[in-house]
Parts: structure tokens; C-alpha cells; sequence
């Protein structure tokens, strides 16, 4: 029909599939390649969001082979060599077909597979033994190439927009939380939101982000995040609730986020509508303002994660405010940001144990949040580029209280 999809450049697909042969070396040298089966994982190296599996041999062409959809894969792909398959004993002979052979060890996503389809892959292969491959594939996704990066300020820079230009003129009080998280949507669509947000960690689900007017930014949560909300409904616990109304001189808590092209990006903004905000509000506020601000002073190339996490807790401590900070009680999460890219919780996690330098080309959200009892929840985060000279926004730089009305 005349209309081409983008196709991967051939110099993304060769960097990113080298980079992961190094990183092999490290965290899989036993292995004599990684087979993928994560849907977001081979896209990642092969530009298709093909289901099925891709072989990438130590030495050797990559192998896609897909259950359906091998004419769109070829035209998506950049990879020479797809195939389509039916069962999982075909794959030895189609990547020894190509010239690609499996190895007697090989590298999976564990992350990637159910428990079932580990099972049968093992059967089918017979004598062949598994090790992991998602220490690679974590640290080659987090270090953007300029191609990447393009997108990932096109994500932010859509965020931007919607929360500080669209969003304010939209929602007034009187407004239910899934009212408000409607106006977010239809703002973000004109901002060429994309509308998929994908999560790495297993079974984490969510939609666009949540919404939480008053105490719902400190309703219990399953999210492994600092706000809590209401959500929809407990079968849909995102986005708003439809009777949680926003009211004047009541704290109004967003945590959304956006794509374009597969890539993410990742805000909270608070609003306020009514007469002058609180002490009690403005107070713990600025402590997450001062703590953002001395994290992001910090963040550069060879600063360690943990150590960022380690000064936010004792800012918090210093504040007064360390009860509150990143959660109430049982719902306290122990991170004070992660990584975005293709997922919304990419690698690194700011958190203990997380001692590898950061590298110039990642792209981090860093989130100080502090909970108020019977209030709600307070608090900043954006997306920044990690740079040779330091972090840069690709979110914007409020990070006070917007006022509405």
C-alpha cells in the first residue's frame, strides 16, 4: 500500500547485538549465545515485536524465528536470517540451517519465560544447559545510543507539555480522579503520546500511571511505588477512581507516564486549587524539592546508585520527615528511582546493592515522594539524561506545586 513502517538501522541492530556479546563475557562467559523470548527483548535486537524466539550466537548471523507474522518480521527486521516455526524442536535445525548453530550452553531471559515454556524448551533441546542472560540484556538496554535518545527526549519533551501546558487548563475541582486521568489521555494524544506503556518486572501491570486526589496518594497499594491510589477498580487498579472526587484546598497527586515509539518517560506533579497551600503540605514538599535537587547535583557518570539512595535517607532524616519518605508504613518502597527506556523500570534501581557506576546514556527517573498521613502524598520526579557533564531534564524543570484555577 505504499506505507513504510520504520526499520531499525542496521548500525543500531550490529551495536546493540555486539554490546551484549561483550557483556556475555562478563555475566554469561560460559555461554555460546543468548536465546531471547521476551517480546521486548527481541525487539530490542531485531527491531520486530515478533513472538517467538531470536538466537544470537557468541560468533555468527542472529537467528529470528517467529510462530506468526514472518512477512511483517522480514520487513520490520534489519536481521538476515527469519524464519517462522511451530514447535520448539525445529529450533536447532533452523539456526544450524542458517549457519548459526545452537551451543551445548546457552543464555536465556529467564525473566522472560513461564515456568512451562522453560519446561518445554528443555525437553525439545535435549542435553543443552541454561544459564541467565538478564544481567546482559538489563545493562545494554540501560545506556541509550543517539538514535534512542532522540526518542527518549521526544517522550519526555511530550510529558512536558501535557502536564505543564495542557493538563492545568483541563481539571478543576469537582473532577473525579478517572475524570482527571481522562483529561491526561486526550492531553497526551495530542502530544503524539504513543499509548503503550510496557513494565520489565514480572507481572507488573499498569496503565498511563495514577491519579490520586487527597488521601488516595496514601491508599494502600500493590504498585512497587511510593504513591498509593484508589484506581479504577481491583480488577484495573490504575489511572483514578470514578467517586473519588478532587475538591478545593485538596491535594491533587499524578504519577504518569508517557511513549513515543516505544521509548518512555516518567513524571509526578502535584496540582492545588483554593486558597494558599498549608504548611503541612509545603513543608514536607520542599524537603522532597531539596532532596531531588541534591540528588540531581550528583548524578553523572561514575556515581554509584546506592550511594544516591543512601544521602536521599539521611536528607529525609534530616528533614524530619524520614516516616513519611517514599511511602507510609507497610507501602514504603526502598528506591528512590530507576532506570526508563523501552520499559518503565529499566536498570539501575537507586537502592542498596546497586554499586555499578552510571554511565553517560542512561536515562533515569529520580522520585522523592513523602506521605502525610490523612493528606496525601508529596513529591517530584523527572526523567533526566545522564551526560558527560552532568543530568539533564528531558521532562521539564517545575518542581513546584502547579496552581489550577
Amino acid at each position: 500500500m505504499g506505507i513504510q513502517l520504520e526499520q531499525l538501522p542496521i548500525s543500531e541492530t550490529e551495536r546493540r547485538i555486539e554490546l551484549c556479546r561483550t557483556l556475555m563475557r562478563r555475566f554469561a562467559p560460559e555461554a555460546g549465545g543468548m536465546l531471547i523470548c521476551s517480546r521486548i527483548s527481541i525487539y530490542y535486537l531485531s527491531g520486530t515485536l515478533g513472538i517467538g524466539l531470536l538466537w544470537v550466537p557468541m560468533a555468527g548471523e542472529p537467528v529470528l524465528m517467529v510462530r506468526k507474522g514472518l512477512e511483517r518480521a522480514k520487513r520490520e527486521s534489519p536481521l538476515s536470517h527469519i524464519f517462522s516455526f511451530r514447535s520448539y524442536k525445529e529450533i536447532a535445525a533452523l539456526c544450524a540451517e542458517a549457519g548459526s548453530p545452537l551451543a551445548s550452553v546457552i543464555a536465556v531471559d529467564k525473566n522472560g519465560f513461564s515456568w512451562s515454556m522453560a519446561e518445554m524448551l528443555q525437553e525439545k533441546l535435549g542435553a543443552v544447559s541454561f544459564v541467565s542472560c538478564d544481567a546482559v540484556l538489563s545493562r545494554a538496554k540501560s545506556v541509550k545510543s543517539a538514535w534512542e535518545m532522540n526518542k527518549m527526549r521526544k517522550a519526555g519533551d511530550g510529558l512536558r507539555r501535557t502536564l505543564d501546558e495542557l493538563l492545568p487548563a483541563r481539571i478543576h475541582p469537582g473532577m473525579s480522579e478517572l475524570e482527571i486521568a481522562h483529561a491526561y489521555v486526550a492531553a497526551a494524544w495530542e502530544c503524539d503520546n504513543s499509548g503503550q506503556m510496557r513494565m520489565n518486572a514480572h507481572g507488573e501491570e499498569s496503565y498511563v500511571g495514577s491519579v490520586s486526589a487527597g488521601d488516595s496518594g496514601v491508599y494502600p497499594t500493590y504498585y512497587n511505588g511510593p504513591l498509593g491510589y484508589r484506581g479504577l477498580h481491583p480488577a484495573v487498579p490504575f489511572m483514578g477512581n470514578r467517586e473519588r472526587i478532587w475538591e478545593r484546598d485538596m491535594l491533587l497527586s499524578t504519577d504518569l507516564s508517557f511513549s513515543f515509539e516505544g521509548y518512555h518517560s516518567d513524571r509526578t506533579q502535584t496540582y492545588w486549587c483554593g486558597g494558599p497551600i498549608p504548611d503541612a503540605i509545603m513543608r514536607p514538599h520542599q524537603a522532597c524539592v531539596d532532596i531531588y535537587m541534591r540528588v540531581v547535583e550528583k548524578l553523572r557518570p561514575g556515581t554509584r546508585p546506592q550511594d544516591l539512595w543512601v544521602l536521599s535517607c539521611e536528607l529525609a532524616e534530616k528533614s524530619g520527615y524520614a516516616e513519611g519518605f517514599m511511602g507510609l508504613g507497610r507501602d514504603k518502597v526502598a528506591f528512590l528511582g530507576h532506570g526508563v527506556g523501552l520499559t518503565l523500570d529499566e536498570y539501575p534501581a537507586f537502592a542498596r546493592g546497586f554499586d555499578e557506576p552510571l554511565e553517560e546514556g542512561m536515562v533515569v527517573a529520580i522520585e522523592p515522594k513523602i506521605g502525610i498521613p490523612g493528606i496525601g502524598m508529596v513529591g517530584v520526579e523527572h526523567s533526566l539524561e545522564i551526560t558527560a557533564e552532568g543530568a539533564r531534564s528531558l521532562t521539564g524543570d517545575t518542581t513546584e506545586i502547579i496552581l489550577v484555577g
